[in-house]
């Protein structure tokens, strides 16, 4: 069932000029989302803009006696809605629909987890992190970013027991080139045989990603990130081509709000994917 609330800021932290993550109270959301989710927000104050925009889960935050109390969402200031995000103060509201969208299948041992997250790509794999730590789930964080700027929240990963292995296209930290890089030669090892890669980022990555994914016969999904204006299906501005199950050749049309935003790497038409 949806919850649609406005929730109360409990905090807005600034991680850079750029990134900040955005605490809310929301218990009911929290209690009901699963990895992979997302909510859609915007700032309670006025009508503009009229749409809200999507969030993965980032975190799913308790009190000092382990009780939920809400959640955190991972922002990028670009456009309006991220720009108010950005700017509200604690005890401000949010409009906060959710939890929404298809969630990502939790593997446990001896399957392995394998995280690839581009810039705020990293925004759904908190709470996945969570879920494998909680089965005792190996699990490896593959994160990448243009500059070491764009790499956040790492201290989250290590207090789970995630491995973790950085990339910056500009060598300022971690290895310098792309995050598929590592993940192809990791594939290429005895621990690629048992592992499950999840992959969140930018579309090219996402395509790399899945196509390492299938060449090493390893299951992948993808969290896709498509313009959405409702979050329920009625706007249709979120398509996805996928794979027709019965030919595999032909494709057809699904909405990512629905039957995502989490899909088998193997079922998206890359080279449709607007």
């Amino acid at each position: 069932m949806l919850v649609d609330v406005d929730a109360r800021v409990l905090a807005n932290r600034h991680l850079s000029d750029t990134y900040n993550i955005l605490e809310l109270e929301a218990p009911t959301i929290a209690a009901k989302c699963r990895p992979g989710q997302f909510v859609m927000v915007k700032t309670a104050l006025g009508q503009e803009p009229l749409l809200r925009r999507p969030f993965s889960v980032f975190e799913r935050l308790r009190d000092r006696h382990g009780l939920l109390i809400g959640i955190s969402l991972l922002s990028k200031r670009i456009g309006k809605v991220t720009q108010d995000l950005f700017a509200v103060e604690p005890d401000e509201y949010i409009r906060c629909l959710g939890p929404l969208g298809k969630h990502f299948t939790i593997v446990e041992p001896p399957m392995s987890a394998w995280m690839v997250a581009g810039g705020v790509g990293l925004a759904p794999f908190a709470t996945l992190a969570e879920a494998l730590s909680e089965l005792h789930t190996n699990t490896t964080l593959f994160y990448g970013g243009r500059t070491s700027a764009d790499l956040y929240h790492l201290s989250f990963f290590q207090k789970l027991g995630v491995r973790i292995i950085l990339t910056t296209e500009d060598g300022s930290r971690g290895e310098p080139g792309r995050i598929t890089e590592p993940l192809k030669r990791e594939l290429q090892t005895t621990n690629g045989r048992s592992a499950m890669i999840y992959a969140c980022g930018p579309t090219p990555m996402m395509q790399s990603v899945a196509e390492l994914g299938a060449n090493a016969n390893r299951p992948t999904e993808v969290s896709l990130e498509p313009i959405m204006g409702c979050g329920l299906g009625g706007c249709y501005s979120c398509v996805v081509p996928v794979r027709n199950d019965d030919t595999k050749s032909q494709s057809h049309f699904v909405r990512s709000c629905l039957e995502g935003p989490v899909f088998s790497g193997t079922e998206i038409i890359w080279p449709n994917l607007i």
